[in-house]
Parts: C-alpha cells; structure tokens; sequence
C-alpha cells in the first residue's frame, strides 16, 4: 500500500488544508459518531457545503507518510464555524474509525477540501436513493434536499437495528431499512431490496452508494434490467470489503476504465 502524500493533491479549494478542532463528540448509535469539526481555521470554507466531501489526514505510523480519508460533510453551520461529520465505526475499523472512536474534545485534525456535492437530479419524476452505512450521511442530505412533493423509495443497509435513527425526508418517500449485522460480506441484502420495489413511472432520479460488488450488481440492474444510460444516474463504491481505501481507489479507476473501455 502507498499512501498518497499531500503534494499530489491538486491546488485548487480541495487541497486547502486546515488543522480543525474537535468540539464535540455525539454517539448516535451504536456504529455511527458524529464529530463536530471548527475553530478559526475554518474562515475561508465555503458556507454552503453539506454534502460535499472532505479529505481527513492521518499519520501511517510505518511509513510516517499521511494517509487520506474521505468523508461526507452531514452539517454546516459557517456562521458558527463549525462543520459535522458522521462516522461509521469499525471492528476492524482503519485508522478513520479508530480516530473517531477514541477522539476527545480538543483533539486537533488536519482536513483537505472540501469536493463537490454528488446530488440526485431535482428534476426527476420520483426518486430511489439506495446505499448502506457508510453512504447514510449522502443520502440524508439528499433526502433533505427534495421537494416536498417528492415520491418515490429510500433503502438504507445498516449494522444493527440500534442504527436505525430518524431520517428528515418527503412524507411521500417509503424508507426500508436492510439489517446487514456483517457489511461487505451479504451485498445481495441491499440489491435484492431495491430489486424489489416496484418501479414508478416517469424518469426516475437515482442515487446510490455502498460496497464496491453491491455497487456494481446494482449499476448492472439500473442499466441491463431497467434500460437507464450510465449519465442518468448517479451510483459509486464508497468501499471494497477487506481492502484500505488507497487499494479502493486503485479498484475504482481500474473499473472506471473497463466502463469506458479504455
């Protein structure tokens, strides 16, 4: 594994790195930790920003080189310069998970970003948003973002039914929560349970994050099965099971390639 090193970052508002405080910790459930992230440093960051996404920077204690993590941006409250972040917490959690497990008020984190927002398109007839732990921030935000008059179907995989927690959406959206007590391990739970529902008419609008064999057996039902071009929807792999993040990355552009048939 190679870390990726800071300089390669490109200079642009993504790699404006900060050293943001911790200001307070708030479990919600029993796999999920929201950090609350500002102070002075965080001047300057752009004020309309849940839902994009940040780089975390954590130390390799082998290779002393940083290691770059990425998270939803869940809240932001620029006046007050503070910013939330929702972590899932792993059993054989990485170094991200174990930082948010054992953090304390005070502590100091350096931050990369923020990236641009990946949001289901406004404009769709209905709505399916589908995505397991690590994607439920994403989802939030873009459950919080809909008309009011929205329809359509929201499938959230999570650890444990303890995780199950209040969502802020459209009275019109049916939500299924899909209990997955081993994620990465069952990816037919979460593409069995958007096979499932029946499908609306009109142009859908979807949005969909989760493992990365999840996340290509459900790209293959939208596209093969429901006939939808690859540019209308949005769908990506937040994480490969037993694998770091830099060797996702390296997953993903692979894939990517195959895709385009490059």
């Amino acid at each position: 594994m190679r870390p990726r090193r800071i300089a390669s970052m490109k200079q642009d508002r993504k790699s404006a790195v900060r050293e943001l405080q911790v200001l307070s910790v708030h479990k919600i459930s029993p796999h999920y930790r929201r950090i609350t992230l500002g102070g002075e440093k965080l001047l300057g960051f752009p004020a309309d920003e849940t839902g994009g996404y940040i780089k975390l920077l954590f130390e390799d204690s082998i290779s002393q080189l940083p290691l770059l993590r990425t998270y939803t941006i869940r809240n932001t409250r620029i006046d007050q310069l503070e910013i939330d972040v929702d972590f899932v917490l792993h059993e054989d959690g990485g170094p991200a998970s174990l930082w948010a497990e054992q953090t304390e008020v005070g502590a100091i984190i350096k931050v990369g970003g923020p990236g641009p927002k990946k949001l289901v398109d406004l404009n769709a007839d209905w709505f399916l948003l589908a995505g397991d732990m690590t994607a439920l921030p994403a989802i939030c935000v873009n459950l919080e973002q809909l008309p009011e008059d929205a329809q359509g179907h929201v499938l959230l995989e999570v650890p444990s039914e303890q995780d199950i927690q209040p969502i802020t959406m459209p009275s019109d959206m049916a939500i299924e929560w899909i209990i997955n007590p081993q994620p990465g391990q069952n990816p037919d739970l979460l593409v069995d349970a958007v096979k499932a529902i029946p499908w609306r008419t009109g142009i859908p609008g979807i949005w969909s994050a989760c493992e990365f064999k999840a996340m290509k057996e459900l790209r293959k039902y939208y596209m093969k099965e429901r006939g939808i071009d690859r540019k209308q929807f949005y769908i990506s792999s937040y994480w490969k099971h037993g694998v770091s993040e830099d060797e996702h990355k390296l997953v993903k552009q692979n894939d990517a390639k195959i895709q385009t048939g490059s």
